[in-house]
């Protein structure tokens, strides 16, 4: 079959990323979360059983994680090399907070001790913030780059992990006390104001027109299922209501489902690439060049400040 003819504009206009695919994305998903959980798993205080079973959860997610990105890898033993540019590379800081990551979770589910059980929770705080520096270091990608991205992925990894804590609590009848709920009630509403945030300095400061269509496509459906619904469902808790349990589950699993949306929307349907700008459009033979374009781009503006 005959390869279709693309224009100057095709050529262009971004391109949707294909390096990193849903291996990379469930790293992004499952992994700040996990590193959040430990950080709420300490913070806590809970009966030996639930923290060990947050602990546990939290490990089993950064772990999936780690290991999608490995099988992701073209020639898996090479991941060692990750470990050669701790100076110059958040990827590299990542692998090596992992280490301790494992090393002070393992030791803090066998012996629960407060030293290593909050030692694990600083190494969980610093890869979910790991995790977040590498996606705002891909500077060819617009929607990643964007300082905000930086807050809205410890934000919504932070608001992750305490609604896996609710689960958590609300399976193994472990009392949660006020602060609990009013934490988890004021990340919902940080997760939105960062969320609405991000979108408005995307769209000021300019990225590609499909970049933003597909942020924009998802809004509502987080609106609704990450702020609205589960700030009604913790605050259902907090005044008391019967089946106590049940909202601050329902409220940790649509927390978590909506943050999952988040990224994975993030990482892979977003990521359309930089594409090209023209300071002046070329024209054929004699007369004047034409105006300044950025094919894909919202508007001159936007080709002009990128």
């Amino acid at each position: 079959m005959k390869k279709p003819v693309l224009g100057g504009s095709d050529l262009a206009a971004p391109k949707h990323q294909q390096n990193w695919d849903w291996r990379a994305a469930t790293n992004f998903i499952v992994g700040g979360a996990g590193g959040a959980l430990l950080l709420f798993a300490a913070m806590g205080g809970f009966e030996a059983a639930a923290t060990r079973t947050a602990i546990l959860l939290a490990l089993v997610l950064i772990g999936c994680g780690l290991t999608c990105v490995w099988f992701e890898i073209g020639r898996p033993w090479r991941a060692l090399n990750v470990y050669r540019h701790f100076a110059s590379s958040w990827m590299t800081r990542e692998a090596v907070v992992a280490l301790m990551v494992f090393a002070a979770g393992g030791l803090a589910l066998l012996l629960l001790w407060p030293l290593l059980v909050w030692l694990s929770a600083a190494a969980g705080l610093a890869f979910l913030y790991s995790q977040a520096r590498i996606l705002a270091a891909n500077k060819g990608i617009p929607a990643w780059r964007h300082p905000r991205s930086v807050y809205l992925m410890v934000v919504t990894g932070l608001t992750e992990g305490a609604g896996l804590l609710a689960c958590v609590a609300s399976l193994s009848a472990s009392p949660i006390g006020f602060w609990h709920l009013a934490g988890l009630l004021a990340l919902i509403a940080i997760r939105a104001f960062i969320w609405k945030g991000y979108l408005a300095g995307l769209t000021a400061d300019g990225a590609p027109e499909a970049s933003l269509r597909v942020l924009n496509g998802i809004d509502t459906k987080l609106l609704v299922l990450g702020h609205v619904l589960p700030g009604l469902a913790v605050a259902a808790a907090l005044a008391g209501m019967p089946g106590r349990g049940v909202w601050l589950f329902a409220a940790g699993i649509m927390v978590v489902a909506s943050g999952w949306l988040l990224k994975y929307t993030l990482v892979r349907r977003a990521a359309f690439t930089q594409g090209l700008a023209l300071l002046r459009l070329p024209v054929r033979g004699g007369g004047p060049a034409g105006p300044a374009t950025k094919p894909g781009w919202k508007s001159l503006q936007d080709a002009k400040a990128g």
